[in-house]
């Protein structure tokens, strides 16, 4: 879908010469930029689109956000260059894990029309609909080259949080084990977070999407629709996940799937190359479960060694204070986390992969085990009863250094400590 046009330009030998220069042919509809785009005459919202012709008879896949019980037939319409309203039946399929809630994460798979080259699509509930009156959205994944071996992707930041201290650890932490991108989904966060995210996003480790979603629906702080309310299951933490995998899906190899304050650590390997290249699994496994410890915040290590003065005014967690692990309890629900080769996925839920082309592999805990530290899980637990885990320490030398620098790049340790 380009349009060719004749230029005429002088050589170097000064002779008037043409030549065919192609230039892309504008679709004449209204595009949506946003990352939620309201779908006109129904209760739903689209996310992204994506090229994905992994499932047979389809091309494109949208994810949305759907009312549940307002789901009726739907017709992909797509700007072919600059024909528009080429439709297709749409095939929709919500995710399965909606925690009860109304609203639920949603892909939409579409077959592109015969003859048609899209870069823009948007769904209509009758394939006749006007369309100059239509929010379409980009198709995304078209022209993307391999360029990251992991992602982070974390889900999403709302209310006040400022857990600065901690994120920065986390993030350097991160990049020690070899991270390449992290990708946030963000309603909202304290200043000083603000200011921190906004130093990475320049550097251009950071990749940030804005999540207004409190703008179109009330989401809930919770996970569960019965004891919490709202109309979408943590501020849409699912709908964030699925659309990181497929935001990834060209130009990452690895993603992982976890929360803000997260560090999925390996504890035999350096980093998580070394990890993931020790070839005992299948090539054709794309979820690996990673089980979640918790460290409580409320026990210290007593020497206080890594009690640092240019930290004490940095708000948040300072994660290497807190060495004393509780051993998940067996027999019940435990939370896990994922490395997914975003290839392999089809649709994830928080601590699973719903839908997948792959293979299921658990990782052994002594292998690797996620780093969390927060409220205790089991606060009837005594100190004694927890157990010592330094493994963080392993890596001070050059984590400590890092974060002062991120932290002085982005204005937030004190004047006298900057110089």
């Amino acid at each position: 879908n380009k349009l060719i046009i004749v230029v005429p330009f002088l050589n170097e030998c000064g002779n008037l010469v043409s030549k065919l220069q192609e230039e892309p042919v504008l679709c004449p509809v209204a595009i949506s930029e946003e990352s939620i785009t309201p779908l006109k005459n129904t209760k739903h919202y689209l996310v992204s689109a994506f090229m994905d012709q992994r499932v047979k008879g389809f091309d494109i896949r949208i994810i949305g956000i759907f009312k549940r019980d307002s789901i009726n037939p739907l017709h992909c319409s797509f700007c072919c260059g600059g024909v528009c309203n080429k439709t297709s039946p749409a095939n929709i399929l919500p995710h399965s894990d909606n925690f009860g809630f109304p609203y639920t994460a949603t892909d939409v798979l579409c077959q592109i029309p015969k003859n048609c080259d899209p870069s823009y699509v948007t769904v209509l509930t009758q394939p006749s609909s006007n369309v100059s009156d239509h929010l379409f959205i980009p198709i995304r994944n078209k022209k993307e080259e391999m360029r990251f071996n992991f992602t982070v992707c974390i889900s999403n930041l709302f209310g006040d949080y400022n857990n600065v201290l901690q994120f920065a650890q986390t993030l350097e932490m991160y990049k020690l084990l070899g991270v390449n991108r992290v990708v946030i989904y963000n309603t909202s966060c304290g200043p000083e977070l603000e200011r921190l995210l906004q130093s990475y996003r320049q550097e251009g480790f950071v990749e940030m999407v804005p999540w207004p979603i409190d703008r179109f629906l009330n989401p809930s702080r919770g996970w569960l629709f019965s004891e919490h309310g709202g109309d979408l299951h943590y501020f849409g933490q699912i709908v964030n996940l699925n659309e990181c995998v497929y935001r990834s899906m060209e130009r990452s190899h690895y993603v992982l799937l976890n929360d803000i304050d997260e560090i999925i650590m390996p504890y035999k390997h350096d980093n998580l190359v070394s990890l993931m290249n020790t070839g005992k699994t299948s090539p054709f496994v794309g979820e690996f479960l990673i089980e979640s410890h918790f460290f409580p915040k409320k026990h210290f290590e007593p020497s206080g060694r890594f009690h640092l003065p240019q930290w004490e005014k940095v708000p948040g967690i300072n994660i290497l204070e807190h060495i004393y692990r509780e051993d998940p309890e067996r027999g019940v629900f435990n939370p896990l986390k994922m490395i997914v080769k975003p290839k392999l996925i089809e649709q994830t839920s928080v601590h699973e992969v719903l839908r997948k082309f792959g293979e299921r592999y658990k990782v052994p805990l002594e292998v690797c085990r996620i780093i969390h530290v927060r409220v205790a899980l089991r606060e009837y637990l005594k100190l004694e009863e927890l157990n010592e885990d330094k493994r963080l320490w392993d890596f001070q030398d050059k984590l400590i250094p890092n974060v002062d620098k991120a932290l002085k790049r982005a204005g937030l340790l004190p004047a006298e400590e900057q110089n």
